[in-house]
């Protein structure tokens, strides 16, 4: 019997969305706050070619992140649908299959990053100026790559089981960790008091200790709190469907953190002819989004244990219910996020950097971002309902469309007729299509749920 039972089942849609989701929403501004407190204190160093090295290494870094979201993800949807059908054995199943897998891959992948660095690194679209940070950054991180694979999976599986709270604890200790640890890896003296002034290394090392911090909340409350994760080798198995049900979804959504990393290697390479304030600018208003995107993408994540619970449940009515509230809730925060950011670019721009030219640069790049900010939360609360439902193909068509088959000719073409303005506006374009297609599909799905409610 999972502890979280009522909040599925019985709470009002609002109350049960903002149990879940608040905590979740809380999670991602925690996540965002992650990713540009590295940006921001490297910022500090006034080197702008440390900072385009982060740009380019990020994508990367991504890629332990899709590898983390294959189990987290895909192991949360499954885990939820787990959950209301009540297959409880099941769902230790689960957990245990993505942590010794999730390890078994995040060191994998850490050895072929140091096997590829070279190649890697002229992939990605470094310059000379920037080479050197950009290995030093990718070193420290490959050091790290299981543990950042097993955090991000572990925070969804935990917010799978209805425990948003226990996830958000989290990702909160992790970052704070990160935060502190920041200046004094890479700066050379804060606030008065010197420090180990390691630059972009000092980052990447600050980032994998905030993870294996996240790492021991997870496992304390898997031990101490759970009724329904193991630890435990002894439920490892992929039969019985559990290597197919994770990889089902798991797949399709580490598709995008994958399309995104090579989207941003695509976006360097060809901003790299316009310069390194172009990358630097370019990375630091991807940074900025930021808080925009991860608050809708937060609200997706956190309904989903709700959506997958009641779709195993056969609930469909309050399945439907809990995301059109999702999706009220979510365009609000959008259209909010989007104003503010405009009215305060320049000021919102300038805290990663005070470099004037890198300045302009990142204020015309955000504010283009704007454009599609509003409603980007419908793409994600329905893309997080799919995944919950257990629809591959629904969320793999999304998945490649946002940052692949859509995006990607968006930036060629543009940047062939409009060059670096064309480069700014292949997002934004990317987004708008990408929600057209995730609300026709709702559509042409929804005709079948009300077949099954009649």
């Amino acid at each position: 019997m999972i502890k979280n039972i009522d909040v599925f089942e019985k709470d009002p849609i609002p109350k049960a969305v903002f149990k879940l989701a608040l905590p979740t929403v809380l999670s991602m501004i925690v996540a965002v706050f992650y990713n540009m407190v590295d940006t921001f204190f490297v910022g500090r160093t006034g080197d702008p070619n440390q900072v385009a090295a982060v740009s380019v290494a990020t994508p990367v870094f991504l890629f332990f992140m899709a590898a983390g979201n294959i189990f987290g993800m895909g192991g949360s949807s499954f885990l939820s649908r787990a959950l209301g059908e009540k297959q409880y054995d099941k769902a230790k199943k689960i957990s245990s299959f993505c942590l010794y897998a999730g390890l078994l891959v995040g060191v994998i992948g850490a050895i072929l990053m140091f096997v590829f660095m070279r190649q890697i690194l002229n992939a990605v679209g470094t310059s000379e100026n920037t080479f050197g940070f950009a290995k030093s950054y990718l070193s420290w991180i490959a050091y790290g790559g299981p543990a950042i694979v097993i955090s991000t999976a572990f925070t969804n599986l935990i917010r799978g089981e209805g425990a948003a709270q226990s996830s958000m604890k989290g990702m909160m200790a992790g970052t704070v960790a990160n935060i502190i640890l920041d200046p004094i890896f890479i700066l050379d003296s804060f606030l008065g008091i010197p420090c180990l002034g390691l630059g972009v290394a000092g980052a990447a090392i600050a980032t994998v200790i905030g993870n294996l911090v996240s790492i021991a909340v997870y496992f304390f409350h898997v031990v101490k709190s759970s009724s329904v994760l193991t630890l435990s080798p002894r439920y490892f198995q992929i039969r019985d469907g559990i290597l197919k049900g994770v990889l089902l979804i798991g797949l399709p959504a580490s598709i995008t953190n994958i399309l995104m990393s090579l989207s941003n290697i695509l976006m360097n390479k060809f901003l790299v002819t316009y310069g390194d304030v172009a990358v630097a600018g370019m990375g630091i208003a991807m940074k900025a989004n930021m808080l925009v995107v991860f608050v809708q993408l937060g609200l997706g994540a956190g309904v989903q244990p709700l959506v997958g619970y009641n779709f195993g449940a056969r609930n469909f009515r309050r399945m439907k219910d809990t995301m059109k509230f999702a999706v009220l809730c979510n365009t609000i925060a959008g259209v909010i996020l989007a104003v503010l950011y405009w009215i305060f670019t320049r000021q919102i721009v300038s805290v990663f950097i005070g470099d004037g030219a890198v300045i302009d640069m990142g204020v015309k790049m955000l504010r283009a971002l704007m454009y599609s900010s509003p409603l980007l939360g419908i793409m994600f609360v329905l893309n997080f309902s799919f995944q919950a439902m257990g629809k591959a193909k629904e969320s793999l068509a999304l998945a490649v469309s946002r940052q692949g088959f859509v995006f990607v000719p968006c930036t060629i073409i543009l940047n062939s007729i409009f060059h670096l303005e064309g480069l700014i506006l292949s997002q934004p374009i990317a987004d708008i299509v990408s929600i057209i297609m995730a609300i026709s599909m709702f559509m042409f799905m929804n005709r079948d749920f009300k077949n099954v409610l009649s």
